[in-house]
C-alpha cells in the first residue's frame, strides 16, 4: 500500500490518536502517554510515501501528518517530522479545528478516526478514514 510519492497527490493526514490507540485493546490505557508515543513513532516513515485511500482510488502522497492528542496522552514525546497539537479540552474539537485550517490553507486533508460524530463535524472537503486502514498503514 505505501510507495513512491513523486505522482500522487499530496495529503496531510490529521490523526485522532486517542481514537487509533483505543482501536485495539492493547492496554493503551495503563500508560496512555506511553501507548499515544509508540503510535506517534510510527508515523515519520509515512510523511513524503505514497498511500491507497481505502476507497480504492488514486494513491496520495503523505506530504504532513499531524497528529491530535488529547488527556494524558499530551504527555507523549513527539518524534520529529509530525506535529503533534495537544488538544486544550476535547480532541474532536481540536480535530475539526485544525482539518478546517488545513483545508482553507489549500491542504487535501485526510482524517483518521473511526468516530462517526466526529466525522459529521468534518468541513466540506475534508475526508476521512478508519482507524483499521491507519493501523494496517503502520503495521500496528
Amino acid at each position: 500500500m505505501a510507495g513512491e510519492a513523486a505522482s500522487a497527490r499530496s495529503v496531510t493526514l490529521v490523526v485522532d490518536v486517542a481514537n487509533v490507540m483505543g482501536s485495539r485493546p492493547d492496554g493503551w490505557w495503563r500508560d496512555r502517554a506511553g501507548a499515544a508515543t509508540k503510535l506517534l513513532e510510527l508515523m515519520p516513515p509515512l510523511v513524503g510515501t505514497a498511500v491507497g485511500l481505502p476507497d480504492g482510488g488514486a494513491s496520495v502522497a503523505v506530504a504532513r501528518i499531524v497528529a491530535v492528542v488529547e488527556g494524558r496522552a499530551t504527555d507523549a514525546a513527539a518524534p520529529a517530522g509530525i506535529d503533534v497539537v495537544a488538544a486544550p479540552a476535547d480532541g474532536d474539537t481540536t480535530i475539526a479545528e485544525v482539518a478546517a485550517a488545513a483545508a482553507d490553507a489549500g491542504e487535501r486533508v485526510v482524517v483518521v478516526t473511526a468516530d462517526r460524530g466526529l466525522r459529521a463535524r468534518l468541513p466540506s472537503g475534508v475526508d476521512a478514514v478508519g482507524s483499521g486502514w491507519f493501523n494496517e498503514l503502520t503495521g500496528r
